[in-house]
């Protein structure tokens, strides 16, 4: 799945999903999708670009581009102490752990 190509696509072509793309996208978010969930996230993120594909279609011109739909201001939460995420869960899905640290490669150079 090439992202650039969407742009591409989206002026002439439909935008097509395939179930490659869609393993390719959950392996590199590291998610673990059986068939049945390959075949459903296919469906589901194929209807999302659809969707989108139509929004493409809409006259916007004269339309100010703005971030939010709505008007928002300090939509932040306040700042309390709570409880923190379990040692066993923060890691749960770290490429390398020694169970108490993320391992990350050395890239710095010790001399």
């Amino acid at each position: 799945m090439a992202l650039h190509s969407f742009t591409a696509e989206k002026q002439n072509m439909s935008v097509t999903l395939s179930r490659e793309d869609v393993e390719k996208v959950a392996l590199l978010a590291r998610l673990r999708l059986d068939d049945a969930e390959l075949d459903r996230m296919t469906d589901q993120l194929g209807a999302i670009l659809g969707y989108v594909e139509r929004l493409s279609e809409v006259d916007t011109e004269g339309v100010e581009p703005m971030a939010h739909a709505v008007e928002r201001m300090n939509v932040l939460r306040e700042d309390v102490e709570t409880e923190s995420l379990p040692r066993e869960a923060a890691l749960a899905n770290a490429p390398k752990t020694d169970g108490q640290y993320f391992l990350v490669p050395r890239i710095i150079d010790a001399g």
